[in-house]
C-alpha cells in the first residue's frame, strides 16, 4: 500500500471514528464551548492557577521558594503546554481538509497529490499559531526558562491569559476590536502629532547650554507625557518656541482624549444590551433556569407573576426595551431580543437546559416562528403558545406547540359565565387570582409512588381537606361520561371511587395551600 493510500485510509478512519469525535468534542467543550456545564469550573481553575503562578513568580524575585517553587512552576508550565497543544488540536480538522482535496480530485478525475494536501492541511493548522491569544499562550510559557532572567518579563502574558477565562474582559476586548478602524485612525493621528511636537521640541531645546532634552528619545518621552495631560514636570521647555509647541500639544492632547473617550462610550453604548445579555446567560447557567417566557406584554406579565409566586425560575425575552425594563424592575431576569433568534435561544440553553417555552407575544405569526425555531433546536421541549385567533391554533400545533391557549376566547367564555352565574364566577375568580387562600393545584403521580395503582376511593382526601377535581391521563379518551379529550391526553372529571391512579397521571385538586403543601410532603416521604 502506497503512502498516499495509507494517509487516505487513516483520514477516513478518523472521520468514521465515534471515539475520536467524542474525545475531540469533550476537549472542545472543556476549552471553547461557553455553554458546556464543565466550562465554568475549568475557567475558575485556570484563573486561580494563573494568578497563583504570577504571585509566586513575583514573590520569588526577592525570596527563594526552593524546591516547592520549582515543582509548582513545572506543574503550571506543563498544564499550559497541554492546554496549548489541545487548543492547537481542536482548532480545525486536518483530516477533513485532506479528504476534501482527495474527493475533489476523484470527482474531476485528477491525480491526487498527497504532499500538497498535507502541506495545505498543515498550513491551515499553523494559522492557529499566529492568533493573538495563541501567541499569548506561547509567551506565557517562556518565563519558565530560568537561565535567561530577562524573560521573566513575559510573566505578564500569563495575566493576559485571563482574557480566555473571564467573559467580562473578553467582551471588553471584543468591543475594542469592533472599533479598531476608529482606534487605528486615532493612533495614527496621535503618532503624527507626537512625532511632530517631539521633533520641534528637539530643534528648539536640544542646542541650549544646559538642555533637559539631550536626545530625541527625551523629546518623544516629553511629547507623550504632555499629550496625555499627565505632565510630570521633569522636562520643561525654556524657550518661547518650545512653550508654544507645548501649548499646541496640550490642546491636541485634549482633543485626542475626547476622541478616544467618545469612541469607547459609543462602542459600549452600541454593545450594552449584548453585554447585559451575557450577564443573563451566566445567571441562567448558574441558576439552572429551565423556563423561557417570550413576550412580556399583559399576558406575559400575569404569567410571570404567577410563576414567581410559585417560586419557579424563568427568564424573560422581549424585543421591546420598555418591557425588558419593566421585567427587570420587578426582579425578573430579562433579555432584550427576538424569541425567534436562533443564536439567542441557543445562548439561553434551549438545546440542553430549557425544558419549557412560553410563547406569549401578541402576534400569532411571531409565536409560530418562535415555536418552529425552538422545536427544531430541541424536539423534546414543552412549548405552550398563545393564540390570538382561533384559526391559528391549528397552525401553532403543526409548528410544534405542545399546548395552545386562546386568551380572548377564554375571556369570552368567562364573561358569558359571569353573566349567567356571577356568584360562582366570583368564587372561581378568587381561586385563580390568589385572592383566596384556596387554590387549584396539580400533583404528578410518580412511578412506584404511594398513589401509583391506588383507587381514588382509598385516598382520604376529605381528611386532608382536599377535593379531587379530576385526573389528566395521557392517551385518547375512551367512550364514557365525564371524559373530555385534550391534545394527546384525556381529562377525567370527578372520577369515581373505583378509578385507579397510574404513574404519570396528573391529579388536579381543590384545597387550601397548606393542605396541598402537606399532601405533597406526604407523597415525597411515602407516608400518605
Amino acid at each position: 500500500m502506497s503512502f498516499s493510500h495509507r494517509v487516505i485510509k487513516q483520514c477516513y478512519a478518523m472521520e468514521g471514528s465515534t471515539r475520536y469525535k467524542g474525545l475531540k468534542q469533550a476537549v472542545f467543550n472543556l476549552l471553547e464551548n461557553p455553554r458546556a456545564p464543565i466550562r465554568p469550573y475549568f475557567d475558575i481553575f485556570m484563573i486561580l492557577l494563573v494568578l497563583t503562578s504570577v504571585w509566586m513568580l513575583i514573590y520569588e524575585v526577592k525570596n527563594d521558594l526552593g524546591l516547592l517553587g520549582d515543582i509548582f512552576e513545572i506543574i503550571v508550565v506543563g498544564i499550559f503546554i497541554i492546554e496549548y497543544l489541545l487548543r492547537f488540536w481542536i482548532y480545525n480538522d486536518g483530516h477533513k481538509t485532506i479528504l476534501e482535496r482527495y474527493e475533489r480530485a476523484q470527482f474531476i478525475n485528477e491525480s491526487f497529490h498527497v504532499w500538497s494536501a498535507l502541506g495545505h492541511a498543515s498550513l491551515e493548522k499553523l494559522r492557529y499559531i499566529v492568533r493573538p491569544l495563541a501567541i499569548i499562550d506561547l509567551l506565557a510559557i517562556i518565563p519558565s526558562y530560568r537561565p535567561l532572567r530577562f524573560l521573566r518579563i513575559f510573566l505578564l502574558f500569563r495575566l493576559f491569559k485571563l482574557f480566555r477565562y473571564t467573559r467580562s474582559i473578553s467582551e471588553f476586548v471584543k468591543v475594542l476590536s469592533e472599533k479598531r478602524i476608529e482606534l487605528v485612525t486615532l493612533f495614527i493621528f496621535m503618532a503624527f502629532i507626537t512625532f511632530t511636537a517631539a521633533t520641534a521640541m528637539f530643534f528648539f531645546e536640544a542646542d541650549r547650554s544646559d538642555p533637559q532634552i539631550s536626545g530625541f528619545f527625551d523629546s518623544i518621552y516629553w511629547a507623550l507625557v504632555t499629550i496625555s495631560t499627565v505632565g510630570y514636570g521633569d522636562i520643561t521647555p525654556h524657550t518661547t518656541e518650545g512653550r508654544i509647541v507645548t501649548l499646541v500639544l496640550i490642546i491636541a492632547g485634549l482633543g485626542v482624549i475626547s476622541f478616544f473617550t467618545s469612541i469607547i462610550v459609543s462602542a459600549f453604548g452600541e454593545k450594552i444590551h449584548e453585554i447585559r445579555a451575557h450577564r443573563i446567560f451566566s445567571e441562567v447557567e448558574r441558576k439552572h433556569i429551565d423556563t423561557l417566557i417570550c413576550g412580556f406584554g399583559r399576558v406575559g406579565q400575569v404569567v410571570a407573576e404567577r410563576l414567581a409566586a410559585d417560586k419557579q425560575m424563568f427568564v424573560v425575552v422581549d424585543p421591546k426595551e420598555e418591557n425588558v425594563r419593566i421585567a427587570k424592575k420587578q426582579g425578573y431576569p430579562a433579555v432584550l431580543g427576538d424569541g425567534e433568534d436562533n443564536d439567542l435561544l441557543l445562548s439561553l440553553g434551549i438545546d440542553t437546559r430549557v425544558r419549557r417555552l412560553l410563547c406569549l407575544t401578541g402576534d400569532d405569526v411571531v409565536n409560530v416562528y418562535i415555536t418552529l425555531t425552538a422545536r427544531q433546536i430541541n424536539p423534546g421541549i414543552e412549548i405552550i403558545s398563545r393564540a390570538n385567533h382561533r384559526e391559528n391554533v391549528t397552525k401553532l400545533y403543526r409548528a410544534g406547540a405542545s399546548h395552545c391557549v386562546a386568551p380572548y376566547e377564554v375571556l369570552g367564555l368567562i364573561a358569558a359565565e359571569y353573566a349567567g352565574q356571577p356568584v360562582a364566577f366570583e368564587a372561581v375568580y378568587g381561586l385563580l387570582t390568589g385572592q383566596s387562600h384556596e387554590g387549584i393545584e396539580a400533583v404528578r403521580i410518580q412511578q412506584g409512588g404511594v398513589l401509583d395503582g391506588q383507587p381514588m376511593g382509598d385516598v382520604d382526601f376529605r381528611h386532608r381537606k382536599l377535593t379531587p377535581f379530576g385526573v389528566i391521563r395521557k392517551g385518547d379518551c375512551e367512550p364514557g361520561d365525564s371524559r373530555y379529550p385534550l391534545r394527546d391526553s384525556c381529562f377525567h372529571f370527578n372520577p369515581r371511587d373505583d378509578f385507579t391512579l397510574r404513574a404519570d397521571d396528573l391529579l388536579v385538586l381543590f384545597g387550601h395551600e397548606y393542605s396541598v403543601v402537606h399532601f405533597r410532603d406526604c407523597l415525597e416521604r411515602g407516608t400518605l
